[in-house]
Order: structure tokens, then sequence, then C-alpha cells
């Protein structure tokens, strides 16, 4: 099988790590051979965290270029924006409708754009409101795996593989929580929640 590419990208607290973790897990599981890339930009402070997955038969380097990734999942819109180069022509652009303002934005020397969400739609996006799952899963936290579960549905592991990796990977009382924010955003785009 050739490569799939998976990128993730969010700031730091989001989880974007963590979901790379679970998804190498489950192809790794799944027999293929896997590479992990992360680079963190102040990720502590909130700054950027992008997260690549490359799985196939055989892979030799994660590293990949723009224009290459097979899915794109942003953890918020501004990072979305920062990143759509990187999903290659046909690719999924997956994002969440969270904005996280950055220092700049924050302290007034810079102003977030205000059509982030329809400069994302021409580009193909498909927006989740992760955090409105992750909250009805029961914790505003597991707004990652609101993703992963969104994500899943583009990929060819079992439904069963992920559940279990999830529980084996997460912190014992928050199993229940996470694997119910998987299920809600895997139905949401299975039963076209998932606004295109």
């Amino acid at each position: 099988m050739k490569p799939v590419t998976v990128m993730l990208a969010g700031v730091g607290g989001q989880g974007t790590i963590l979901a790379a973790d679970v998804l190498a897990k489950v192809a790794t599981a799944s027999g293929f051979d896997v590479k992990l890339s992360e680079v963190h930009g102040m990720a502590q402070r909130g700054g950027s965290v992008d997260t690549v997955v490359r799985y196939g038969d055989e892979v030799f380097s994660p590293i990949t270029d723009p224009g290459a990734a097979d899915h794109l999942v942003c953890f918020e819109l501004i990072e979305a924006a920062r990143r759509v180069q990187w999903v290659k022509p046909g690719g999924r652009l997956l994002v969440n409708t969270r904005t996280i303002e950055p220092l700049p934005v924050l302290i007034g020397a810079a102003k977030t754009p205000d059509d982030l969400e329809a400069r994302l739609a021409e580009e193909g996006a498909i927006f989740l409101d992760a955090e409105a799952l992750a909250c009805e899963a029961g914790s505003p936290k597991s707004a990652n795996v609101v993703l992963l579960g969104a994500l899943s549905v583009g990929l060819e592991f079992s439904e069963e593989l992920w559940q279990e990796t999830i529980g084996a990977r997460v912190p014992s009382k928050t199993i229940d929580v996470n694997l119910r924010a998987f299920e809600l955003g895997r139905r949401a785009c299975v039963e076209g929640e998932c606004m295109a």
C-alpha cells in the first residue's frame, strides 16, 4: 500500500500529540509501517503543534511536503488557515470550528480575519464543532478524540480497533468519556452532520 499521510495541526494543550499517537498505534496494530513526527512551536504557551503520521507497506520518512497530505485535521480555524496548503488536491480537510487567538491578536497587535470559515470552505473544508460534541460526551478536553472519530470515517481501520487503542491510551477514569467522544465524532461524519 502506498503511504498515507495524515497531518494534525493545533496549538499546545489541544491534544494533537495524543491524537497522533492513537492514530500511529492503530496503524501499527493493523500491520503497517508507521513514521511519526512532531513539531512544537512554544506548545506549552499555546503555540503551534504540527504532527505528521505516515503509514503504509513501507514508509521511509515522517516528513511531508506542502500539497502532499491525504488528510489534514485542524484543531482550530487559525491553524487551519496556516496549514491549508499542506493538503493535496482532492485530499480531506477536516476543521474544528473553534478559534484560539494567538498572542498578537490578544494584545491588539493583529486581527483575526473575519472570513476564515469562508476561505476554508473554498478549499473544501469539512467543519465540525468538536468542542460541542466533546461537552456532549462529558468533557471539553475530549475534542481531540471527537476529531479522531471524524477522521476515522475516511480511514480503513475498524471502529473496534480505534476503540481498543483509545481505551488503552487515555487515563482509565476518562475511557468512557473518550469512547463516547470518538463515537460522536464518527457519527457526525457518517450521518452527514459534518458541515461541508
